[in-house]
């Protein structure tokens, strides 16, 4: 993924991602390609670090008898974001239990998860609050 163009062109690295997809952790450094105006991160850089990653994981942890997609998106800027800023995404077993019970009894599921965007110094830079869609293929 480290080569996938937008993320390449933001800066984006995945610095580790777990054998069984349950834990990603990416970030991104501040340089002359991806600041703004006022030498922060852009705010879409900020949200291309969090877009995909629930999804992808969620679509290899569950398998191709689901269907897995983005539904909705929203972030909340806290603070500028400087120099490099990570993201960590993590499922626990739990979650993924509790998601297969609900599709045993409801067509479809949407729920709701978030991911903080943290600076060097551990301060939140944004939240990012993504809806996912889940369904199991008939």
């Amino acid at each position: 993924m480290n080569f996938w163009p937008p993320f390449l062109g933001a800066g984006i690295r995945v610095d580790y991602m777990a054998p069984d997809y349950h834990e990603i952790k990416v970030s991104m450094t501040l340089k002359f390609w991806n600041r703004n105006y006022v030498n922060t991160h852009y705010g879409g850089s900020l949200y291309s670090m969090a877009d995909p990653f629930y999804m992808l994981m969620l679509m290899q942890i569950l398998g191709k008898e689901f269907i897995v997609w983005d539904k909705a998106a929203s972030i909340r800027f806290k603070k500028p974001g400087k120099g490099k800023v990570t993201a960590v995404f993590k499922f626990h077993p739990e979650q993924i239990e509790d998601y297969r019970n609900q599709l045993s009894e409801k067509e479809k599921i949407e729920p709701v998860l978030k991911v903080l965007i943290h600076d060097e110094e551990g301060s939140v830079v944004a939240e990012v609050e993504k809806i996912l869609y889940i369904k199991k293929k008939i």
